[in-house]
């Protein structure tokens, strides 16, 4: 399994919207051949940080997730959103195996 935790510090004042263009994608991700989860979490201490857990069947499918109209969309969306740049930390799923 291929995953990625994506760190996202947000600016305050687009939370809200940030928060919603993240649920689309969100959306369209869970339904991508080679998904097998999407999670999007909010830190419980700074409500400005999120964390994206995705988690592909291969490196390759997580490669085409980011060719996606629906990613493409929220990439560019987001993007002045952000008080930082995202990170994206690439692992290797173990258990469950799948």
């Amino acid at each position: 399994m291929h995953v990625t935790l994506v760190h996202v510090h947000c600016k305050a004042e687009f939370v809200d919207a940030f928060v919603q263009a993240t649920r689309i994608n969100h959306e369209n991700s869970i339904r991508e051949p080679g998904n097998l989860r999407f999670d999007v979490l909010r830190d419980h201490q700074d409500v400005n940080r999120f964390y994206l857990y995705e988690v592909y069947r291969t490196e390759a499918d997580a490669k085409h997730h980011k060719q996606t109209p629906h990613y493409l969309v929220w990439r560019d969306t987001v993007e002045k959103m952000m008080a930082e740049p995202r990170r994206g930390i690439p692992y290797v799923g173990i258990f469950p195996e799948v």
